[in-house]
């Protein structure tokens, strides 16, 4: 192990529980022990990820966030006495690691509940609200410190939450905290006053309106949490341990408006100065650790950092705050762990928190320890599998409800979360598999045959692996899908699978008689109704470096592809403009609100020009001409144009092939989730 990384293993102590590292696998949704939206139980699909990780030399695990009150079917987590049963029966198994556990309770999500289509439909439907009431009450669910917005619809706004409502849920929190102490639970950890969730709507003044003991007053708007912690302690004593999830600042402007790193910007929730005062207000209610990041649903970026936020984006913040308090204060949010570790040693904090991390790689602290960084496989930050609510102008949640249910799955892991259905399964008879092209289908097809016994053989047309994921890793900010690239290709030489470059199949008749994977990916999309179209750069030639662009440039497209060519050409100190038919930017599904709020939010902070509903006419020297929604021409002035508008595939034929299985972009285009996951499958098919 590098020495540096020495004090991220080094004991700490949280009230009187001693912890054996300071490795925090902090709460993502869906890693739940009690389940998450859906009847209360004990988890064991949960139970299984929280136990690896505890495995892999976590020192402190908390599961998925567990609502008091279940927002599906309406149950209080205090009810359910057998499910405490059976976590305190494979508590020992937990325990026997080493790791202590913290079990996170939420208050639930007011104005920040991700509202779909479907709810919108139950609630502006009186007889489906009605019918509805017992199975998802979303007058309950989205209820609020004050009559307010919904961060994701403008149809299902938040009601005032009544005092009684109040008070069932701090008695639910104390009477739930007693029965996780009877199981043998470390601690608990309540959600939150952080990230704009309902307890953090009641303690923001742009939120709470409120006149009554819960409004007004800095102890009025803090008293929903000191009352909650308040009651755990009289429950269950002083030396159980309670932390808190908790935002430093807020970093937000006001309704769905965010403040970017380095954007001066007006305050409307927590500040620094009334977050110190917060933070001893609580420590002394009785809340023994501070979980620390940043953000608000309205600026959720800063929660759920996505590839373009820096890293260790929360920690100077966070490092402010601790050395204003006397308890342990542990931060998270694209944490670098050398940069952690030195925190850590100099006091500035007390314990690193990974999330994302732990879904790409369970064994990634393992692996740390035994010096092997290279072995790790990344989390990239896209959200694509874990976290992928996508929110764009005229569309609440667009998410399908499979993933609306499951989430902590990851795109780089098709095993993580999802192990009833991808696991390795040793093939009965081994046999040569032909894989026609090296991309990241192609290697991670050839990576499931080869640790199932087959024997697989790619055949790549250009002189190294990566397909068009090199072009998609090459902009200066992603250096994690730099990682991810280096990690495959190792994994084919670790596996010693055959490789066969600059070899072009084209006719699956050049191939012996055995099972196809075909993976030759797409090709772009040419505008050849647009007048001047071959003056236009395709966006992996430019990614790729084989054709320059001038100081002003056009890209025709506004989807994720053509946003991230304009960032980076925003960063490179160019001059971009964005063209988009759609009337918004990344309007596109599985992109999670985090990564495209900030993208959005980024160009308008910068004044980048962005046609929206305007499509591309013709391209000439020095300049394109547009039509605008309502037909007019728009004349821009460019040195170049890049076209981002999109894919289609390129299957090869696999006629008179009994044993052929198409992946990734040659299928149908996706995005790096579909390509990993269908490879996996169609390997696991042979």
């Amino acid at each position: 192990m590098d020495k540096k990384l020495e004090p991220l293993f080094t004991p700490w102590k949280i009230g009187n529980l001693e912890i054996k590292n300071r490795i925090v696998l902090t709460s993502m949704g869906g890693t739940d022990l009690f389940g998450w939206m859906e009847p209360l139980h004990f988890d064991k699909v949960g139970a299984r990820f929280i136990l690896e990780v505890a495995k892999n030399n976590a020192g402190l695990v908390l599961p998925g966030c567990q609502p008091v009150y279940n927002p599906m079917l309406g149950q209080w987590l205090h009810t359910n006495k057998k499910m405490y049963q059976d976590l305190k029966k494979w508590l020992p198994q937990l325990h026997a690691t080493g790791a202590k556990l913290f079990v996170q309770l939420t208050a639930g999500f007011g104005r920040s509940f991700t509202i779909s289509e479907m709810m919108e439909k139950l609630y502006t439907n009186k007889a489906l609200r009605v019918l509805s009431k017992p199975f998802m009450d979303l007058d309950k669910i989205t209820a609020s410190a004050s009559p307010s917005p919904n961060r994701w619809s403008d149809k299902v706004p938040s009601r005032q939450m009544t005092r009684e409502e109040i008070q069932q849920y701090i008695d639910s929190f104390a009477k739930c905290s007693k029965l996780l102490q009877e199981a043998g639970v470390d601690g608990v950890e309540i959600h939150a006053v952080h990230e704009g969730y309902l307890l953090d709507q009641f303690t923001l003044k742009y939120v709470n309106h409120r006149t009554d003991e819960y409004g007004g007053s800095f102890e009025n708007r803090y008293r929903f949490p000191v009352e909650i912690v308040q009651a755990i302690k009289k429950e269950c004593g002083p030396d159980f341990p309670v932390s808190l999830r908790y935002s430093v600042v807020s970093k937000t402007k006001g309704f769905r408006r965010g403040a970017l790193p380095q954007e001066e910007y007006e305050e409307v929730g927590r500040d620094f100065e009334e977050s110190v005062r917060a933070a001893k207000y609580l420590k002394e209610a009785g809340y023994d650790m501070l979980n620390c990041d940043n953000g608000t649903y309205d600026a959720w970026y800063w929660a759920h950092p996505p590839i373009y936020m820096p890293e260790n984006c929360n920690l100077p913040d966070v490092e402010a705050l601790r050395a204003q308090v006397d308890i342990p204060v542990v931060c998270a949010g694209r944490l670098d762990p050398l940069t952690a570790a030195e925190a850590i040693a100099q006091g500035r904090i007390d314990g690193a928190g990974f999330a994302r991390n732990f879904l790409a790689d369970q064994q990634w602290v393992t692996k740390l320890m035994e010096g092997r960084p290279e072995d790790i496989r990344p989390c990239i930050l896209c959200h694509n599998g874990c976290f992928n609510m996508a929110h764009y102008k005229g569309v609440p949640n667009d998410q399908d409800l499979s993933d609306s249910l499951n989430l902590s799955r990851c795109a780089v892991n098709a095993e993580t979360m999802q192990w009833n259905k991808h696991h390795i399964e040793p093939a009965k008879k081994p046999r040569k598999v032909a894989i026609i092209g090296g991309g990241i289908g192609g290697m991670e097809a050839a990576r499931v045959l080869k640790l199932r016994g087959h024997e697989p053989v790619i055949y790549e047309k250009s002189g190294q692996l990566g397909g068009t994921f090199i072009p998609a890793s090459a902009e200066s900010y992603k250096g994690k899908l730099r990682d991810l690239l280096a990690w495959y290709r190792k994994q084919m030489e670790d596996l010693k699978v055959e490789v066969h470059y600059n070899h072009e199949i084209r006719s699956v008749e050049e191939l012996p008689d055995v099972p196809l994977i075909i993976a030759t990916g797409s090709a772009p999309i040419i505008l050849r109704n647009v007048k001047g179209h071959e003056k236009m750069i395709e966006a992996c030639d430019y990614l790729n470096g084989i054709k320059e662009v001038g100081q002003r440039v056009a890209v025709i497209g506004g989807g994720l592809t053509g946003c991230e060519i304009a960032y980076e050409l925003y960063l490179q100190g160019r001059q971009p403009v964005i063209v988009e038919m759609k009337d918004d930017l990344v309007a596109q599904k599985g992109v999670c609100l985090a990564n495209s709020s900030y993208l959005r939010e980024y160009f308008a902070w910068k004044e980048v020009p962005v046609y929206l509903q305007t499509t591309l006419k013709e391209v000439q020297d020095g300049k394109i001409i547009c039509t605008d929604k309502d037909g007019q021409e728009v004349e821009i002035a460019v040195d170049s144009v890049i076209g981002a508008v999109g894919y289609l595939p390129t299957p090869l034929s696999a006629q008179g092939r009994k044993e052929a299985y198409l992946v990734g972009d040659c299928q149908k285009v996706g995005n790096l989730r579909t390509v990993i996951w269908g490879a996996y499958e169609a390997a696991m098919k042979i």
